[in-house]
């Protein structure tokens, strides 16, 4: 069975929502449920992000109008992130366009399928929410996709190629109605939303 989920990386709810995925899939395997390739498609909450490592703060402020909101916002999600054994860092996280990182991502699927891509998102998730570190800077992508496993991570931020591919992807989001994630797809049927693992579950159980 493939899974395909429909993320950013820089979505508080996306990380939680793997999280939440994560223990379905342990219920899941626990009742005999078949093998689940999950396959990692890219979605940008604002494609025109300036891609500058300012302060996260000061870009919600912005989004949420005022820096009270944006705290109430941050402190609403990290609540939620604790609850799954997540430590954001939201305060000191940093602005960052994400369209070298979902590259980086579906690169890292070319080169070792679905365990490889799964390592590289989860290592991109950690980095950002709960290490304050720059995901945009082509640098700091390559040594984390590095530690996660990948090879030649460089070639993934020059190859045109697969920067129209990553394009036709989020096109192709936005066609099938992708309009907030993370959304989970399973053949025809589809979740959106950080959802709690039962629900996840049963759209594991009706594909």
């Amino acid at each position: 069975m493939r899974v395909e989920v429909w993320s950013d990386v820089v979505c508080p709810w996306c990380y939680v929502g793997k999280r939440r995925f994560e223990r379905a899939l342990t219920t899941w395997r626990a009742e005999g449920g078949a093998d689940v390739e999950i396959v990692w498609r890219p979605f940008q909450l604002d494609p025109n992000t300036p891609n500058d490592g300012a302060p996260m703060p000061d870009a919600l402020a912005a989004k949420f109008g005022g820096m009270r909101a944006a705290e109430q916002a941050m402190t609403q999600v990290s609540g939620v992130a604790a609850g799954e054994g997540l430590e954001y860092r939201l305060a000191d996280a940093v602005q960052a366009n994400t369209f070298d990182a979902h590259r980086v991502i579906a690169r890292a699927y070319e080169q070792g399928g679905a365990e490889l891509q799964g390592a590289v998102q989860e290592r991109l998730f950690r980095a950002h929410f709960c290490e304050a570190e720059h995901i945009g800077d082509p640098e700091v992508l390559a040594r984390l996709a590095g530690e996660a496993g990948m090879d030649d991570v460089a070639s993934a931020l020059t190859d045109e190629v697969l920067a129209e591919r990553v394009r036709a992807e989020l096109a192709e989001g936005l066609a099938i109605g992708v309009r907030s994630v993370p959304t989970f797809v399973v053949g025809r049927k589809g979740v959106s939303g950080a959802q709690e693992p039962d629900v996840l579950l049963e759209l594991l159980r009706a594909g």
